[in-house]
């Protein structure tokens, strides 16, 4: 290795340290608000509590719509700078949120989330960020260490909600969003010391095939397949993890064993990210899909077998570990389909689609438990999963008759 490229990787390290706390940090205001976003709705609501998972939906849609704005500041302003400026959004919308408990306002809570998950858009950046800066023999490295602050994450956000929620009592849960706003200045100091060597890409990165039309993209059968692979395993995932803590305290449990169960499946949802690519260089994209989406369907079947604490909890861990094989599996079988002068028009078209599914998942869940419970939340799993499955399926099936055919041709 030479001098360049030990100094390279040495600041590629350093910058992958920095985000990896911060993702620790400013990431653990997400399951704080996903925790308790449905529990404070309900608690806000009068006697109809359809709407009580509104504000986890307006998370998601904040987290949908920022996207684009997050890459366009980054793009002006440079990453840390755009990355402080995401951990201020999170500190202001857990401001907002705490108000609206205090002044027992549901719909102003409801638009504090969504400028939490405006903030939570710079947060999903923080791993591109890391692979950008680095050589390309550390990349993977960098990616895995900004995935193992999301698992501290998992432990500090329901941490804060289990230590914090009954601080300022009776005015319920408020004490963990005073706290997160502590979380969000707190990652601000962290980012300031953020140096990305490279904000723009180099030539060579640049540099590709001329940009197709986008239809001509969207079109393509392995786009079509993976994308409704992807958004079938986020939205089972936010349905049923949005429902589940409600869920668990009209069961009789208690507010922190829902943080304990959101907890579990957050690790369940990162964690795994340090073997997924091994898993998927080993066993190929579509199976690792298809293991998801099984895994999936164990959830919603150990969810329907009884209502026992470790039940909820369980199923919590498989719908993490689904949703980590079936989204990072779908995800690179849609980097598959794009050229790289493609790739920014394609992430931003999915990505919005993709966060306005999950925003409308996350609503329903609301919905489908007050109407109909938690047994009709996981039903609703089995013919979404089938779905995919069948799409896959197909897939592969027209993939070997393409290879069988081309000798003959």
């Amino acid at each position: 290795m030479s001098t360049g490229q030990a100094i390279n990787e040495a600041s590629a390290r350093r910058a992958a340290v920095t985000l990896s706390v911060s993702q620790a940090i400013v990431g653990s205001v997400a399951p704080i608000s996903i925790t308790l976003g449905g529990l404070a709705g309900h608690y806000l609501l009068g006697a109809d509590k359809a709407l009580a998972t509104a504000p986890v939906t307006g998370f998601n849609i904040g987290v949908a719509i920022g996207a684009l704005p997050a890459a366009m500041l980054m793009r002006a302003v440079g990453r840390r700078n755009g990355f402080m400026t995401g951990a201020m959004l999170s500190s202001l919308g857990a401001a907002i949120a705490a108000a609206a408990l205090f002044t027992f306002n549901f719909w102003l809570f409801a638009f504090g989330l969504v400028v939490i998950g405006t903030g939570g858009a710079f947060v999903q950046q923080y791993r591109f960020a890391a692979a950008d800066n680095a050589p390309p023999h550390f990349r993977a490295k960098a990616i895995s260490w900004v995935l193992g602050g999301g698992v501290f994450a998992a432990v500090i956000g329901p941490q804060i909600v289990m230590w914090t929620s009954d601080l300022f009592e009776p005015v319920m849960f408020a004490g963990a969003f005073v706290s997160a706003i502590g979380l969000g200045l707190l990652g601000i100091i962290v980012l300031s010391t953020l140096h990305i060597a490279r904000d723009q890409p180099t030539h060579q990165e640049t540099s590709s095939e001329p940009a197709r039309p986008l239809s001509e993209i969207l079109l393509q059968p392995r786009f079509l397949v993976a994308f409704a692979c992807g958004v079938g395993s986020y939205a089972l995932m936010s349905f049923v993890m949005t429902g589940a803590p409600l869920a668990m305290v009209a069961c009789g449990f208690s507010t922190d064993d829902a943080a304990l169960g959101i907890s579990f499946h957050v690790m369940a949802m990162f964690a795994p990210s340090f073997v997924t690519g091994q898993l998927i260089a080993r066993f190929g994209k579509e199976r690792i899909v298809a293991i998801g989406m099984i895994m999936l369907v164990g959830c919603a079947i150990v969810a329907l077998s009884g209502i026992a604490l470790w039940q909820f909890w369980a199923a919590l861990v498989l719908l993490g570990v689904g949703w980590n094989f079936g989204f990072i599996g779908s995800t690179a079988m849609l980097a598959e389909t794009y050229r790289l002068s493609e790739k920014n028009k394609v992430q931003g078209v999915h990505d919005f689609l993709l966060f306005s599914t999950v925003a409308f998942a996350s609503l329903m869940a609301g919905f489908t438990l007050n109407t109909f419970g938690w047994n009709m939340l996981n039903w609703t799993v089995f013919p979404v999963v089938a779905f995919c499955l069948v799409l896959l399926g197909l897939l592969a099936f027209s993939s070997r008759r393409g290879a069988v055919a081309q000798p003959g041709e």
